[in-house]
């Protein structure tokens, strides 16, 4: 059965709010997750409130069948006595084959719907997982009266969601975005590493024997294990106008390889990461923040070219309506960053 493009947009309950026709984008460079089954870490929240741009009540993995319940109702608690300012409230619901799917979403959207911005999906697998989500959701956002529809965001941890990534994320209006999940998907492809996320010493590439030297040392380069899934990931969110972001790295203590694995996937075009733990907040907060050179080089081209046409030489580089296209990137994401940053809005905006 062939549907109307129309009826894309039509709400899929009777009372619910009408689905949104473009994606906002708001600051969102870490994806900072908390445990509400933990009353210590729940205690928290208000503080991270103040230095996250997404805050995540994770209910998954992480959360020992017996806290499932515990970390359900601990969600409720903190969305309903917190003020998240500028801050983004999302949660990850169990999976679609669990037995706590259903009590996550009613409980959640029926009770504090009305301050939740995304609900992460874990393991979608195809495009018929988010019309499950996207029409149950209607349902109990018209129940419970809600007057802005609650996004989904879906996490690529399949072989097979990564073999549908562009039917997920075209899925549905509702989609906010699509974050890669390494561990899941290493198992689901019986890639050989209990790692997750990062890269593998094991996976590399070597230089060619030296002529008349066979037992020399050869030079060799660790290579990334998720280039390719993150390459395809970034440009199915690109054609749906939905938003790419790099998901967690679990080695805490190596500050300077997560570092390196949340550049890639910033130049790659991630706008965000998970972060696991308080260090890695400030790593995606200056990661995927665009260097203030790079923004002052981008307002000088755009400057020098004028219109945007033709062709200048500016520090002996030549610079074309391509290069302006991506200086106009990095200065959309620095003013987009700015308004929330006045410590960002002060740099970028100082005469260099």
């Amino acid at each position: 059965m062939i549907q109307s493009p129309k009826d894309f947009f039509r709400p899929l309950a009777l009372g619910a709010p009408a689905p949104l026709r473009e994606i906002p984008f708001r600051p969102s460079r870490m994806i900072h997750f908390f445990d509400p089954s933990n009353p210590k870490m729940a205690a928290t929240v208000p503080e991270l409130a103040r230095d996250c741009d997404v805050l995540l009540g994770n209910l998954e993995d992480a959360v020992a069948a017996d806290k499932k319940e515990a970390a359900r109702e601990g969600f409720v608690t903190v969305a309903a006595a917190t003020d998240f300012g500028d801050c983004q409230l999302w949660t990850r619901v169990n999976s679609l084959d669990s037995p706590w799917v259903l009590d996550d979403l009613t409980r959640i959207v029926g009770s504090v719907g009305h301050k939740l911005d995304v609900v992460m999906v874990p393991k979608v697998e195809g495009p018929w997982d988010i019309h499950y989500v996207d029409r149950l959701l209607a349902q109990l956002e018209a129940r419970a009266r809600l007057t802005r529809p609650i996004l989904v965001h879906a996490i690529l941890e399949t072989a097979l969601g990564v073999a549908n990534v562009e039917s997920i994320a075209n899925a549905s209006p509702r989609m906010q975005g699509l974050s890669l999940g390494p561990a899941d998907l290493a198992a689901s492809r019986r890639m050989k590493t209990t790692r997750v996320g990062g890269g593998h010493p094991g996976y590399l590439v070597r230089s060619d024997p030296e002529p008349g030297a066979p037992d020399a040392q050869r030079p060799t380069a660790q290579q990334d294990l998720w280039h390719y899934t993150m390459g395809r990931m970034v440009d199915a969110c690109a054609a749906a106008g939905i938003l790419p972001y790099y998901g967690p790295f679990g080695d805490i203590k190596d500050v300077v390889a997560c570092e390196d694995q949340f550049r890639n996937a910033f130049l790659m075009g991630c706008v965000g990461a998970w972060s696991l733990h308080p260090a890695q907040v400030a790593i995606a907060r200056k990661v995927f923040s665009p260097p203030v050179d790079e923004v002052r080089w981008a307002r000088k081209v755009i400057a020098a070219m004028g219109d945007g046409t033709g062709a200048v030489m500016l520090d002996g580089r030549m610079q074309d309506d391509a290069t302006v296209k991506q200086c106009r990137v990095m200065l959309d994401l620095a003013d987009r960053l700015a308004v929330r940053d006045p410590a960002l809005r002060a740099l970028y905006l100082a005469e260099p």
